[in-house]
């Protein structure tokens, strides 16, 4: 498998670089050479395969024969050992839940491949690897979950003060070890500047190997694809497909895409947002325009400058009016969203999350036009990582599992912060 940075087309580096590097030199984002079908046969025939082989199947032709097949099995036994079922509303709104991994959130899947297959590069490495994410919410606590105890690798996770609930918190602060929290005085878009910026910084990559998490990471895209296949699988339906999906930096999505390019014949795709809409916006004017994010009750989609952004267009060759053809935009406000937690509450007898609640109005706004379609909402976290927000919404208590409950009595331990680069800098060379 070869790789190239959206800045750059003509320059290729091999998947363990862009694994291990994260980012590339020019500041832009990996992307595979190559995304050629997959056999018709086995789109044909997924409702044959288990979770974890579609994954393998997946895994294997993206990968090609970057990491050798015993390898990647194992890898695979270790990330996909959870499962990712749909749970069918009515005849037109299907739930994918993807918070059935340690940390509740669909970022496991993500975080605990990109862990195996750093560890599977970094083994024969003498100097420690130490691993930057910035985290609206979620995907510190699933980074967190996936690099626990992995051996010769250290992660520093980066949150916005007072953005990210409660919980999420827990999950970033509490396992110490090889984890360590930085608590930014800023918003996640500071976050993730101040790690795009340590990547460029050549005096400190010159001390530190760094890497990323986020899913700047290609290592994080791969693995998102596969719960596309399981989900198509599972409906297996003669309607047109639509995935509905929650998005603040677009990785999810941009997952999805590469579904679609090699092969998945998914009829469209729904960005759906908070009031951070940027791309929403770009996608009803044709003008891209970054701003600083709000903060929502959404919070793991509260973000002003989407990475994965480079990557869509990337896909589409930043043509406006093909991307609109296969991505509609819509955004939604925190009133909108509560609303929606207690319609499909009342309506289903099911409990949806903030992030999930903003996707099924999109959905259900997108059907109005298009009754023939068949619709599957992304639901990225279990509910009660939000139940600040929920239980006042539905007036009923939420049950909390056992593995996020058991960090609430756990002690906080995060360095404070400014959003300026120097103290950052500074903090990571006296550590590592």
């Amino acid at each position: 498998m070869k790789l190239y940075s959206t800045n750059n087309p003509s320059s290729f580096v091999s998947l363990k670089e862009a694994v291990m590097k994260g980012l590339p030199a020019d500041n832009g984002l990996f992307m595979p050479s190559s995304l050629t079908p997959m056999s018709t046969d086995f789109i044909t025939n997924l409702s044959k395969y288990s979770f974890p082989e579609i994954a393998l199947e997946v895994a294997k032709h993206l990968i090609q024969d970057s990491i050798p097949l015993s390898a990647l099995e194992n890898i695979i036994s270790e990330a996909v050992n959870f499962p990712a079922p749909v749970v069918q509303l009515d005849d037109h709104f299907n739930i994918l839940e993807l918070f059935h991994g340690p940390s509740l959130a669909f970022k496991d899947f993500g975080a605990r491949f990109m862990a195996q297959t750093m560890s599977h590069f970094n083994k024969d490495e003498d100097k420690e690897l130490v691993i930057l994410v910035a985290t609206s919410g979620d995907t510190g606590g699933a980074v967190a979950a996936g690099f626990y105890n992995t051996p010769g690798i250290k992660v520093v996770i980066l949150y916005p003060s007072g953005k990210v609930s409660d919980l999420q918190e827990k999950q970033l602060t509490t396992l110490g070890n090889n984890i360590s929290a930085l608590e930014i005085d800023g918003t996640f878009d500071d976050c993730q500047a101040l790690v795009k910026k340590a990547f460029l910084d050549q005096d400190l990559n010159q001390s530190i190997r760094l890497s990323s998490a986020n899913s700047i990471n290609i290592a994080r895209l791969i693995p998102q694809s596969f719960y596309y296949f399981e989900a198509f699988k599972q409906v297996n339906s003669s309607k047109n497909i639509v995935f509905t999906v929650p998005s603040g930096n677009f990785g999810n999505i941009t997952a999805g895409l590469l579904a679609k390019r090699i092969g998945l014949p998914i009829h469209h795709f729904i960005a759906a947002t908070n009031l951070n809409d940027i791309v929403p916006h770009y996608l009803n004017t044709g003008n891209y325009l970054p701003k600083p994010s709000v903060a929502t009750i959404s919070n793991a989609m509260d973000v002003g400058s989407p990475s994965n952004f480079a990557r869509m267009a990337d896909l589409y060759g930043s043509t406006w009016n093909i991307i609109k053809n296969d991505i509609s935009g819509f955004s939604y406000n925190d009133e909108q969203t509560r609303i929606a937690i207690k319609e499909v509450y009342d309506r289903y007898a099911y409990i949806i999350d903030p992030h999930g609640a903003v996707a099924y109005l999109a959905y259900k706004d997108y059907l109005k036009e298009h009754p023939d379609t068949l619709g599957i909402i992304l639901e990225t976290a279990h509910p009660s990582k939000f139940i600040d927000v929920v239980e006042p919404v539905l007036n009923t208590p939420i049950n909390i599992p056992e593995r996020l409950a058991c960090l609430a009595d756990k002690e906080k331990e995060a360095t404070f912060l400014n959003k300026d680069y120097t103290p950052f800098k500074d903090w990571l060379l006296a550590h590592y």
